[in-house]
């Protein structure tokens, strides 16, 4: 299978795109992803796959924050935390995600 036709049949929106294309080896654009970059991420998300979990509300209040930060204004995802009984935006999370680089 040639890169152009991976490229076709390969979305790039979704939770799983990256995923998908970090498995197949081909960036979006078709190129090959270079064996030493697939090799350091293979071995940090194998760390990771070993690291003790909090518990799976805290990972979806991060979740929510570093996703929702991207799409949500800060005020509406602040709100929309409480009113879902989630701690509100710290003052670290706001400075990180929110601050004008």
């Amino acid at each position: 299978m040639t890169a152009e036709t991976n490229q076709e049949n390969q979305t790039t929106t979704g939770a799983d795109a990256i995923d998908e294309a970090i498995s197949r080896g081909i960036d979006f654009d078709g190129s090959p992803i270079p064996p030493t970059k697939l090799e350091l991420y293979h071995k940090v998300m194998a760390l990771e796959a070993s690291r003790q979990r909090s518990g799976v509300s805290n990972t979806m209040r991060s979740r929510i924050v570093r996703i929702g930060a991207k799409h949500i204004p800060q005020a509406e995802l602040d709100e929309m935390l409480k009113e879902a009984d989630f701690a509100p935006l710290k003052d670290k999370e706001i400075a990180f995600f929110y601050s004008k680089k």
